[in-house]
């Protein structure tokens, strides 16, 4: 007998999130560089296969919340309001993001991804897909009349802005100045000159 779609779904999410948090706790414990693919999948009692089928990669482990993320920024232009300004709504999510990746319980992990050039590499490339993926999302709302280019520029400037954010000394506040900057760029490359909300 076949499962129902509702219950296979949930158990292949619950199977994706023991694979990352088992991924996890051993880079922690043991570092990123010592543990395997196959350490993961014995530790988190799967196949090595299973593993490759959550996560295309051993850096992907340890991002598990990537596509999360570049979702809810894409939906925050596509399922806001009509009448609902731009850049407040990316900018809850950045806050959000941002939020997440400073909390205590985090601080461990930027140190391990910090010391690993291919971890700061995949989070590199990683921003640069959700910025692209931003910027299709942006030039495709008819209620956004800008240019490819200004939609490219904006969607880099939000996805760069979690990133200094997270690393200044106050990242609320930090975030409160990119955003006034990114809100006059935004303004400025409307023809009628709208305001900041788009």
């Amino acid at each position: 007998m076949t499962e129902p779609p509702g219950r296979r779904e949930r158990k292949k999410a619950a199977t994706r999130q023991k694979i990352a948090d088992t991924a996890l706790r051993l880079f922690l414990d043991r570092g990123f560089d010592a543990v395997g693919i196959r350490d993961v999948a014995a530790e988190a009692d799967v196949a090595v296969t299973t593993v490759f089928s959550h996560f295309a990669s051993k850096e992907a482990l340890v991002f598990e919340r990537d596509e999360d993320f570049e979702l809810r920024l894409t939906r925050a232009v596509t399922d806001r309001a009509p009448d609902e300004p731009l850049l407040p709504a990316l900018r809850r999510e950045v806050q959000a993001l941002v939020a997440h990746c400073t909390a205590d319980s985090a601080t461990p992990i930027w140190h391990m991804i910090d010391a690993s050039p291919a971890l700061r590499e995949y989070e590199e490339s990683m921003r640069l897909r959700h910025a692209e993926a931003l910027a299709t999302t942006l030039a495709a709302d008819p209620a956004l009349p800008r240019t490819t280019t200004a939609c490219r520029a904006l969607a880099r400037f939000v996805i760069d802005a979690y990133a200094v954010a997270r690393e200044a000394p106050e990242p609320q506040t930090a975030l409160d100045e990119i955003f006034r900057m990114i809100e006059a760029a935004w303004a400025a490359t409307h023809p009628t000159g709208d305001n900041a909300g788009g």
